[in-house]
Protein backbone atom coordinates (compact mmCIF):
# COMPACT_ATOMS: atom_id res chain seq x y z
CA UNK A 1 0.00 0.00 0.00
CA UNK A 2 1.39 3.54 -1.11
CA UNK A 3 0.37 6.63 -0.75
CA UNK A 4 1.55 10.46 -2.53
CA UNK A 5 3.29 13.50 -0.17
CA UNK A 6 4.83 15.66 -2.78
CA UNK A 7 7.24 14.07 -5.31
CA UNK A 8 7.61 11.33 -3.11
CA UNK A 9 5.21 8.19 -3.12
CA UNK A 10 5.26 6.82 0.22
CA UNK A 11 4.75 2.88 1.18
CA UNK A 12 2.73 2.19 4.52
CA UNK A 13 3.34 -1.44 4.72
CA UNK A 14 6.36 -3.64 3.98
CA UNK A 15 6.91 -7.32 2.95
CA UNK A 16 9.34 -9.37 4.83
CA UNK A 17 11.25 -11.51 2.21
CA UNK A 18 11.91 -13.87 5.05
CA UNK A 19 13.85 -17.46 3.31
CA UNK A 20 12.35 -17.78 0.14
CA UNK A 21 11.97 -21.51 -0.69
CA UNK A 22 9.86 -24.01 -2.84
CA UNK A 23 6.59 -24.43 -1.11
CA UNK A 24 7.16 -27.89 0.14
CA UNK A 25 10.40 -26.71 2.58
CA UNK A 26 8.12 -23.48 3.59
CA UNK A 27 6.15 -26.41 5.70
CA UNK A 28 9.29 -27.88 7.04
CA UNK A 29 11.06 -24.67 8.10
CA UNK A 30 7.54 -23.99 10.10
CA UNK A 31 7.33 -27.29 11.55
CA UNK A 32 11.25 -27.10 12.43
CA UNK A 33 11.11 -23.25 14.04
CA UNK A 34 7.35 -23.86 15.71
CA UNK A 35 8.96 -27.05 17.89
CA UNK A 36 12.11 -24.63 18.43
CA UNK A 37 9.64 -22.25 19.64
CA UNK A 38 7.69 -24.65 21.55
CA UNK A 39 11.26 -25.19 23.76
CA UNK A 40 11.34 -21.51 24.00
CA UNK A 41 8.22 -21.35 25.89
CA UNK A 42 8.68 -24.42 28.01
CA UNK A 43 12.34 -24.00 28.67
CA UNK A 44 12.25 -20.50 29.99
CA UNK A 45 8.84 -20.41 31.54
CA UNK A 46 9.71 -23.63 33.10
CA UNK A 47 13.04 -22.13 34.59
CA UNK A 48 11.45 -18.74 35.57
CA UNK A 49 8.96 -20.83 37.74
CA UNK A 50 11.52 -23.38 39.34
CA UNK A 51 12.93 -20.37 40.38
CA UNK A 52 10.40 -18.65 41.56
CA UNK A 53 8.99 -21.86 43.57
CA UNK A 54 12.24 -23.39 44.70
CA UNK A 55 13.38 -21.74 48.41
CA UNK A 56 17.14 -22.37 47.13
CA UNK A 57 17.43 -20.40 44.28
CA UNK A 58 16.16 -17.53 45.92
CA UNK A 59 19.53 -15.79 45.34
CA UNK A 60 20.82 -12.75 43.02
CA UNK A 61 21.86 -14.84 40.79
CA UNK A 62 18.70 -16.96 39.94
CA UNK A 63 17.05 -13.23 40.36
CA UNK A 64 19.41 -12.46 37.23
CA UNK A 65 19.05 -15.82 35.48
CA UNK A 66 14.76 -15.54 35.98
CA UNK A 67 14.94 -12.31 34.10
CA UNK A 68 17.22 -13.30 31.48
CA UNK A 69 14.33 -16.10 30.78
CA UNK A 70 12.01 -13.74 30.80
CA UNK A 71 13.71 -11.46 27.98
CA UNK A 72 14.65 -14.56 26.02
CA UNK A 73 11.08 -15.28 25.57
CA UNK A 74 9.87 -11.57 25.14
CA UNK A 75 12.31 -10.74 21.87
CA UNK A 76 11.80 -14.18 20.31
CA UNK A 77 7.90 -13.69 20.94
CA UNK A 78 8.35 -10.61 19.11
CA UNK A 79 9.38 -12.18 16.02
CA UNK A 80 8.89 -15.92 15.93
CA UNK A 81 4.96 -15.99 15.55
CA UNK A 82 5.01 -13.68 13.05
CA UNK A 83 7.46 -15.70 11.23
CA UNK A 84 5.94 -18.85 11.53
CA UNK A 85 2.53 -17.23 10.05
CA UNK A 86 5.00 -15.89 6.93
CA UNK A 87 5.85 -19.77 6.07
CA UNK A 88 2.04 -20.34 5.49
CA UNK A 89 0.88 -17.67 4.04
CA UNK A 90 0.93 -15.24 0.88
CA UNK A 91 1.10 -12.06 1.88
CA UNK A 92 4.15 -11.37 4.02
CA UNK A 93 3.24 -7.69 4.89
CA UNK A 94 3.49 -6.03 8.08
CA UNK A 95 1.76 -2.24 8.47
CA UNK A 96 4.52 0.72 9.06
CA UNK A 97 3.73 0.89 12.38
CA UNK A 98 3.35 -2.63 13.30
CA UNK A 99 7.44 -2.78 11.98
CA UNK A 100 8.20 0.20 13.86
CA UNK A 101 6.55 -2.18 16.96
CA UNK A 102 8.25 -5.08 16.01
CA UNK A 103 11.79 -3.30 15.91
CA UNK A 104 11.51 -1.19 19.00
CA UNK A 105 10.27 -4.12 21.16
CA UNK A 106 13.32 -6.63 19.52
CA UNK A 107 15.78 -3.80 20.41
CA UNK A 108 14.76 -3.49 24.00
CA UNK A 109 14.88 -6.34 24.93
CA UNK A 110 17.62 -7.55 23.23
CA UNK A 111 20.15 -4.80 24.96
CA UNK A 112 18.40 -5.21 27.64
CA UNK A 113 19.58 -9.04 27.80
CA UNK A 114 22.91 -7.53 27.03
CA UNK A 115 23.01 -5.24 30.92
CA UNK A 116 21.67 -8.43 32.47
CA UNK A 117 24.83 -10.62 30.89
CA UNK A 118 26.83 -7.71 32.43
CA UNK A 119 25.05 -7.57 35.93
CA UNK A 120 25.45 -10.94 35.94
CA UNK A 121 29.10 -10.89 35.54
CA UNK A 122 29.35 -8.26 38.47
CA UNK A 123 27.36 -10.93 40.49
CA UNK A 124 29.66 -13.49 39.98
CA UNK A 125 32.77 -11.10 40.33
CA UNK A 126 31.65 -10.68 43.91
CA UNK A 127 30.20 -13.93 44.68
CA UNK A 128 33.82 -15.47 43.92
CA UNK A 129 36.34 -11.79 44.84
CA UNK A 130 34.82 -10.47 47.88
CA UNK A 131 32.52 -13.57 49.31
CA UNK A 132 32.15 -12.35 52.78
CA UNK A 133 30.56 -8.86 51.50
CA UNK A 134 28.10 -10.74 48.94
CA UNK A 135 24.90 -10.51 50.58
CA UNK A 136 25.66 -6.81 51.56
CA UNK A 137 26.94 -5.74 48.05
CA UNK A 138 24.05 -7.84 46.33
CA UNK A 139 21.06 -7.18 48.34
CA UNK A 140 17.78 -7.41 47.05
CA UNK A 141 17.29 -3.79 46.62
CA UNK A 142 20.67 -3.46 44.58
CA UNK A 143 19.61 -6.14 42.33
CA UNK A 144 16.32 -4.91 41.66
CA UNK A 145 17.96 -1.69 40.78
CA UNK A 146 20.42 -3.49 38.63
CA UNK A 147 17.25 -4.87 36.57
CA UNK A 148 15.49 -2.03 36.41
CA UNK A 149 18.02 0.13 35.02
CA UNK A 150 18.70 -2.86 32.34
CA UNK A 151 15.19 -2.63 31.27
CA UNK A 152 15.86 1.66 31.28
CA UNK A 153 18.70 1.36 29.60
CA UNK A 154 17.17 -1.04 26.85
CA UNK A 155 14.02 0.82 25.94
CA UNK A 156 16.26 3.83 25.80
CA UNK A 157 18.78 2.43 23.42
CA UNK A 158 15.15 1.10 21.49
CA UNK A 159 13.72 4.65 21.46
CA UNK A 160 16.77 6.19 20.01
CA UNK A 161 16.99 4.22 16.88
CA UNK A 162 13.49 3.24 16.84
CA UNK A 163 12.71 7.29 16.41
CA UNK A 164 15.73 8.10 14.25
CA UNK A 165 14.50 4.89 11.93
CA UNK A 166 10.79 5.56 11.68
CA UNK A 167 11.39 9.49 10.92
CA UNK A 168 12.91 8.67 7.18
CA UNK A 169 10.97 8.56 4.18
CA UNK A 170 10.71 5.18 2.44
CA UNK A 171 9.34 5.36 -1.12
CA UNK A 172 8.60 2.36 -3.48
CA UNK A 173 10.62 0.24 -2.40
CA UNK A 174 9.17 -2.12 0.74
CA UNK A 175 10.72 -5.58 0.38
CA UNK A 176 12.99 -6.29 3.85
CA UNK A 177 15.07 -8.93 2.90
CA UNK A 178 14.82 -10.31 6.28
CA UNK A 179 12.33 -12.54 8.45
CA UNK A 180 11.72 -9.48 10.98
CA UNK A 181 12.29 -5.63 10.63
CA UNK A 182 15.27 -5.33 11.68
CA UNK A 183 17.26 -1.80 11.04
CA UNK A 184 20.43 -2.89 8.52
CA UNK A 185 17.74 -3.98 5.80
CA UNK A 186 15.58 -1.41 6.43
CA UNK A 187 18.01 1.36 6.16
CA UNK A 188 18.38 -0.12 2.74
CA UNK A 189 14.79 0.70 1.67
CA UNK A 190 14.68 4.46 3.07
CA UNK A 191 15.00 7.24 -0.08
CA UNK A 192 16.69 9.67 2.61
CA UNK A 193 19.59 10.15 3.71
CA UNK A 194 20.45 7.10 6.73
CA UNK A 195 23.94 8.82 7.65
CA UNK A 196 22.54 9.66 10.93
CA UNK A 197 20.83 6.43 11.34
CA UNK A 198 24.11 4.00 10.44
CA UNK A 199 26.46 6.78 12.37
CA UNK A 200 24.09 5.44 15.80
CA UNK A 201 24.09 2.17 14.45
CA UNK A 202 27.98 1.72 14.66
CA UNK A 203 28.66 4.16 17.33
CA UNK A 204 25.43 4.05 20.23
CA UNK A 205 24.42 0.88 19.01
CA UNK A 206 27.83 -0.74 19.23
CA UNK A 207 28.76 1.36 22.61
CA UNK A 208 25.84 -0.50 24.23
CA UNK A 209 27.17 -3.85 23.57
CA UNK A 210 30.93 -2.77 23.90
CA UNK A 211 30.42 -1.40 27.33
CA UNK A 212 28.71 -4.63 28.12
CA UNK A 213 31.09 -6.54 26.93
CA UNK A 214 33.78 -4.55 28.67
CA UNK A 215 31.94 -4.57 31.90
CA UNK A 216 31.95 -8.57 31.56
CA UNK A 217 35.81 -8.81 30.46
CA UNK A 218 36.83 -6.90 33.63
CA UNK A 219 34.94 -8.64 35.91
CA UNK A 220 35.69 -11.98 34.32
CA UNK A 221 39.58 -10.85 34.71
CA UNK A 222 39.63 -10.33 38.47
CA UNK A 223 37.63 -13.83 38.75
CA UNK A 224 40.28 -15.12 37.11
CA UNK A 225 42.94 -13.66 38.96
CA UNK A 226 41.11 -14.95 42.28
CA UNK A 227 40.58 -18.73 40.54
CA UNK A 228 44.19 -18.99 40.00
CA UNK A 229 45.12 -18.40 43.83
CA UNK A 230 43.18 -21.01 44.72
CA UNK A 231 45.68 -23.86 45.37
CA UNK A 232 43.74 -27.13 44.79
CA UNK A 233 42.80 -28.04 41.23
CA UNK A 234 39.48 -29.34 42.16
CA UNK A 235 38.84 -26.03 44.01
CA UNK A 236 39.54 -23.84 40.82
CA UNK A 237 37.34 -26.15 38.82
CA UNK A 238 34.42 -25.84 41.12
CA UNK A 239 34.63 -22.41 41.47
CA UNK A 240 34.96 -21.69 37.88
CA UNK A 241 32.61 -24.13 36.78
CA UNK A 242 29.59 -21.68 38.28
CA UNK A 243 30.90 -18.74 35.93
CA UNK A 244 30.81 -21.67 32.54
CA UNK A 245 26.94 -21.30 31.99
CA UNK A 246 27.56 -17.74 32.06
CA UNK A 247 30.15 -17.32 29.72
CA UNK A 248 28.83 -19.34 27.23
CA UNK A 249 25.73 -17.24 26.96
CA UNK A 250 28.22 -13.89 26.57
CA UNK A 251 30.62 -15.55 24.35
CA UNK A 252 27.58 -16.64 21.73
CA UNK A 253 25.19 -14.15 22.24
CA UNK A 254 27.57 -10.95 22.68
CA UNK A 255 29.79 -12.53 19.96
CA UNK A 256 26.56 -12.52 16.64
CA UNK A 257 25.01 -8.93 17.97
CA UNK A 258 28.83 -7.08 17.95
CA UNK A 259 29.29 -8.97 14.15
CA UNK A 260 25.73 -7.84 12.84
CA UNK A 261 25.56 -4.14 14.84
CA UNK A 262 29.13 -3.01 14.55
CA UNK A 263 30.28 -3.35 11.51
CA UNK A 264 30.40 -0.96 8.50
CA UNK A 265 27.24 -0.90 6.32
CA UNK A 266 28.90 -2.11 3.10
CA UNK A 267 30.09 -5.35 4.48
CA UNK A 268 26.16 -6.34 5.36
CA UNK A 269 25.00 -9.24 3.34
CA UNK A 270 21.46 -9.90 3.80
CA UNK A 271 22.21 -14.00 3.14
CA UNK A 272 24.80 -14.23 6.36
CA UNK A 273 23.02 -11.95 8.54
CA UNK A 274 19.58 -13.26 8.12
CA UNK A 275 21.51 -16.74 9.24
CA UNK A 276 23.34 -14.95 11.97
CA UNK A 277 19.79 -13.47 12.83
CA UNK A 278 18.26 -17.14 13.98
CA UNK A 279 21.51 -17.57 16.26
CA UNK A 280 20.40 -15.01 18.88
CA UNK A 281 16.43 -14.57 18.05
CA UNK A 282 15.74 -18.71 18.55
CA UNK A 283 18.95 -20.66 18.94
CA UNK A 284 19.94 -18.66 22.56
CA UNK A 285 16.40 -18.78 23.94
CA UNK A 286 16.04 -22.14 23.17
CA UNK A 287 20.03 -22.62 24.63
CA UNK A 288 19.87 -20.82 27.45
CA UNK A 289 17.91 -22.49 29.73
CA UNK A 290 19.50 -26.09 28.63
CA UNK A 291 23.23 -24.36 28.94
CA UNK A 292 21.85 -23.12 32.53
CA UNK A 293 19.76 -26.33 33.21
CA UNK A 294 22.52 -28.56 32.47
CA UNK A 295 25.70 -27.29 33.87
CA UNK A 296 23.79 -26.34 37.04
CA UNK A 297 23.65 -29.20 39.84
CA UNK A 298 21.10 -26.42 42.19
CA UNK A 299 18.92 -25.88 38.86
CA UNK A 300 19.16 -29.76 38.38
CA UNK A 301 18.12 -30.63 42.26
CA UNK A 302 15.54 -28.35 41.90
CA UNK A 303 13.80 -29.46 38.59
CA UNK A 304 14.30 -33.28 40.15
CA UNK A 305 12.52 -32.15 43.53
CA UNK A 306 9.61 -30.08 41.73
CA UNK A 307 9.05 -33.65 39.11
CA UNK A 308 9.00 -35.81 42.04
CA UNK A 309 6.79 -33.68 44.32
CA UNK A 310 4.35 -33.57 41.17
CA UNK A 311 4.67 -37.35 40.67
CA UNK A 312 3.56 -37.73 44.10
CA UNK A 313 1.12 -35.55 44.07
CA UNK A 314 -0.36 -37.37 41.36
Amino acid sequence: MEFVEGNYTLVTEFILLGFPTRPELQVVLFLVFLTLYGVILIGNLGLMLLIRIDPHLQTPMYFFLSNLSFVDLCYSSVIVPKMLVNFLSENKSISFYGCALQFYFFCAFADTESFILAAMAYDRYVAICNPLLYTVVMSRGICIRLIILSYIGGNMSSLVHSSFAFILKYCDKNVINHFFCDLPPLLKLSCTDTSINEWLLSTYGSSVEITCFVIIVISYSFILQSVLKIRSTSGRKKTFSTCASHLTSVVIYQGTLLFIYSRPSYLYSPSTDKVISVFYTIFIPVLNPLIYSLRNRDVKDAAKKALRSQISSS
